[in-house]
């Protein structure tokens, strides 16, 4: 296990009705809030008038930034920055899944920087001040509620690219299960395989002696496994859509990363199929990652799909080698697909026409992504084809 220093300092209110917490966890920071949110969702649950009149009861000021998109664009996020320069906002709100928690992120990074927002996603050592950052979810997927990264789009250069600082953590953010009732099943199952997605890309991984991360990792996993169709068959089962909930917040905070030395392979080339397509976040990691499992193993890679084959999966040890990391791989497919999710990209409306473009995109910053098996263009653009 690596040396590392554990920080987590996002205070979480999770349950029923933790909302009534929120205007005095937001007076600590300030009484001018920036609002954002995305398409109008919250309006349709009662989300939205509930926040406004707690903050209207409270004397506390906002201003509100919607249409926040599914991939938040750069173009938001600087509607927000111009937002709260004008009224002095203390603190930016953000009511929804990660797109808009992402965007208020880099919106209250992008505040005190003089340049265009985008040369913060380009190069965040170029963040110097964040402002008070707080979220209240209604998706569990990304994780963003609960960590210091963020991932804008930017349409005009079909460019995904994630950013952070350790300030962009939300101060607090409320989780409450019961603002995920209504997500749609096709949405529930893109956050169950983006809440998987972000635990193989730490489980998957060469650091020797960070047994107790992978056992976490693989609890939270079978978390995912064990809920993810129930929440699509009883949309209001609290049971199910709280674990997911807290699942997504546990697979991204650090807290299965410390101690392991990462590099992410899936995540990267799915940016690239998001930036030019838009399709959904998760659907996309749900078809790339099957296709990776499979080029990756190897007499390297084999005894980790074995661990993963054992723990997870539940299958017989007895069994040769490359026979259970196979079935292994097939259980993750054949779970996705049980989640109603598309399983290639030409269903996805993805075909072999910009494929070359979008792998050496994915490795134009580093020669190579990942380092479960360091992958070149080439490398990506095979498991592309894979997954068509």
């Amino acid at each position: 296990m690596k040396n590392f220093n554990y920080s987590i300092p996002t205070k979480i209110f999770f349950g029923k009705d933790q909302i009534n917490a929120l205007p005095d966890q937001i007076k600590k920071y300030g009484t001018k809030v920036l609002l954002a949110y995305g398409g109008g969702s919250i309006k349709k649950i009662g989300l939205y008038n509930k926040v406004i009149k707690l903050l209207k009861d409270n004397d506390i000021s906002f201003f509100e930034l919607s249409g926040i998109e599914p991939n938040p664009r750069i173009t938001s996020v600087r509607k927000g920055i111009d937002i709260c320069r004008e009224n002095n906002i203390d603190l930016v709100l953000a009511v929804g899944g990660g797109s808009t928690i992402d965007c208020a992120k880099v919106i209250a990074a992008g505040i005190s920087y003089e340049g265009d927002a985008w040369d913060i996603v380009l190069d965040p050592s170029k963040i110097k001040s964040v402002i008070p950052i707080a979220s209240i979810l209604t998706l569990s997927a990304t994780g963003s509620e609960m960590d210091t990264g963020a991932v804008i789009t930017n349409i005009e250069t079909n460019e995904k690219l994630g950013t952070g600082n350790p300030e962009m953590a939300p101060k607090f953010s409320i989780l409450d299960p019961t603002y995920t009732f209504s997500v749609p099943k096709n949405q529930t199952a893109a956050g169950t395989a983006d809440i998987m997605s972000h635990i193989f890309e730490v489980y998957f991984n060469n650091t020797e002696g960070a047994y107790i991360q992978n056992r976490m990792a693989e609890s939270i996993l079978k978390t995912c496994i064990n809920y993810g169709r129930i929440a699509m068959d009883e949309p209001e089962n609290y049971e199910a859509r709280s674990n997911l909930m807290w699942a997504s917040s546990l697979a991204i905070n650090g807290l299965l990363t410390y101690g392991k030395e990462t590099n992410w392979s899936v995540h990267p080339m799915e940016h690239e199929l998001s930036a030019y397509y838009d399709i959904t976040h998760g659907v996309g990691l749900a078809i790339l990652t099957p296709a990776w499992m499979e080029y990756v193993l190897d007499d390297n890679t084999v005894d980790k799909f074995v661990e993963y084959a054992i723990n997870v999966w539940d299958l017989d040890r007895s069994k040769e080698k490359y026979d259970l990391a196979k079935e292994a791989i097939n259980k993750t497919r054949e779970f996705f697909i049980s989640l109603d999710i598309p399983t290639t990209l030409r269903e996805v409306g993805i075909n072999e026409e910009k494929l070359e473009e979008m792998a050496n995109q994915s490795v134009r910053i580093r020669k190579t992504i990942g380092n479960f098996k360091p992958l070149n263009a080439e490398d990506v653009l095979n498991i592309y084809k894979a997954a068509l």
